[in-house]
């Protein structure tokens, strides 16, 4: 079944970008094109799309083709790379969505490359200072979304309160969640817990018309009880690698202590269903991606490792937040929140 079958758009997938890129890149853009009814635009190389379109006979003719012949590395630093290589897919990609040429674009290359040209070529949203990764985090719920995972490492209360704006847009209308639940990630529930910054943070988000929560403290990421978590960079950067790797842990001594005699390995094979069913809840694939927000366009960073899959689902959310004019609406509800007189008063001639 196709989605938003009636809203056609203009995405764009950075074929160069990602360590398994461009093979499970382009078998990604093959999967999507068979559930999603707009233009698939495939940015990088001719010759090394025409190798993998090979693999897949007539796929070529399902998508448009933009030539790049340059790549960004994972190693290259970002602001040098954007700069230098400015015929490279990522930056020809993003480009593209400021010339309007595209509606979307998604990579799987250097995170901190695709921050750079999206903001220095696409721009930020008025009232926005800084733009934050955001993640979908699995929760005994469903997905939570945390912002930000390391686009910013030194946050001011404002930076936190646009992050807060913006994740509860998001997941009020990409992720389902009628009246978001906000929270900010700390080391105690107490409003009188952390540094300066979280606690200037805290009376700001109170003081807006959002469905702020209070406190969480890590143990309560994975609880469901609040469905956007705010920090800043460095914060949610190791919660989000920390939460990867002991996932990964768990799961293999798992398997592991299974394996070590007859009845535990036919206890595997009875919770096979179940083992998958857990780590598909844990599966980075599963959710697209991070997403870039406070630029003024729709940019999505997929995972560095993605599989064809996580290049579908990036695909997919492009296209949700396309149709829910994500954009937009965090601009609405910027102005609204700057427009509002409690948080004004809190600011008071900072803004």
């Amino acid at each position: 079944m196709a989605f938003f079958k009636n809203m056609p758009f203009r995405i764009g997938l950075d074929i160069s970008g990602g360590d398994n890129a461009p093979a499970e890149v382009y078998k990604g853009a093959v999967l999507a094109h068979k559930e999603l009814e707009h233009e698939l635009t495939l940015v990088g190389v001719p010759s090394e799309i025409e190798d993998q379109a090979a693999k897949y006979p007539g796929s070529l003719k399902a998508f448009k083709v933009v030539e790049a012949l340059e790549k960004i590395e994972m190693a290259d630093s970002p602001v040098t790379a954007v700069r230098r290589k400015r015929n490279s897919s990522m930056v020809v990609g993003v480009n593209l969505v400021k010339a309007g040429k595209l509606d979307a674009f998604v990579s799987c290359g250097n995170t901190g490359a695709l921050m750079c040209a999206a903001t220095l070529i696409t721009g930020m949203i008025p009232g926005v200072e800084r733009p934050g990764i955001a993640v979908p985090m699995p929760t005994k719920k469903g997905p939570c979304l945390m912002i930000d995972v390391g686009a910013n490492i030194d946050c001011s209360p404002q930076h936190l309160l646009q992050y807060a704006v913006m994740a509860a847009v998001y997941s009020r209308l990409v992720m389902g969640k009628s009246d978001p639940r906000v929270g900010i990630l700390n080391i105690g529930e107490e409003e009188s817990k952390g540094t300066e910054l979280y606690k200037t943070t805290y009376k700001l988000l109170a003081a807006t018309r959002l469905n702020f929560v209070g406190n969480i403290d890590a143990k309560s990421i994975f609880s469901g009880d609040c469905d956007c978590i705010v920090c800043d960079g460095l914060v949610g950067n190791i919660a989000l690698k920390v939460a990867e790797g002991c996932a990964d842990f768990i799961m293999k001594s798992f398997i592991g202590a299974g394996s070590k005699n007859v009845v535990g390995m036919l206890g595997l094979a009875l919770m096979k269903g179940n083992l998958l069913e857990f780590k598909k809840n844990l599966d980075y694939a599963e959710y697209g991606g991070a997403i870039l927000l406070g630029i003024d366009g729709i940019v999505i960073k997929g995972h560095g490792r993605s599989n064809a899959l996580a290049v579908k689902n990036a695909l997919k959310v492009a296209a949700q937040e396309l149709s829910q004019h994500l954009t937009d609406e965090i601009k609405k509800s910027i102005d609204e929140t700057y427009g509002d007189p409690a948080v004004r008063e809190l600011l008071g001639d900072s803004r």
